[in-house]
């Protein structure tokens, strides 16, 4: 009996990852060992930094807060405790973008707060 390999499915799956290293430099576009190698790497990068994401803009957008209260002679931790009591459920992420492009907003939540 000879031997049988699908080799139409085998084509069709280094050609999606050829497919998907497409941008890259060098043999890491066209060598299949090469590519696979990036492609899998990537994915691992891209898994691992979809979390790091949050995190980093967790810590801007704490920054921004902080830097908007100090200007309103209060630290980030006062000011996020003063809201807390007052049940203003605002995220880090509304009053960052308030505390950088609309002050006037941000100084209304300060003085509800004070």
């Amino acid at each position: 009996m000879p031997r049988s390999v699908n080799a139409v499915a085998s084509r069709a799956r280094r050609k999606k990852i050829l497919k998907r290293v497409k941008g890259q430099f060098g043999r890491r576009k066209n060598v299949w060992t090469v590519a696979k190698n990036a492609y899998e790497k990537g994915a691992q990068y891209s898994y691992r930094d979809r979390r790091t994401k949050k995190r980093n803009f967790r810590a801007l957008w704490i920054q921004r807060i902080n830097a908007g209260a100090r200007l309103h002679g209060m630290s980030y931790s006062v000011f996020m405790g003063k809201l807390h009591e007052k049940n203003i459920n605002l995220s880090r992420k509304v009053l960052a973008d308030l505390a950088m492009n609309h002050p006037e907003a941000f100084k209304a939540i300060v003085d509800a707060v004070k």
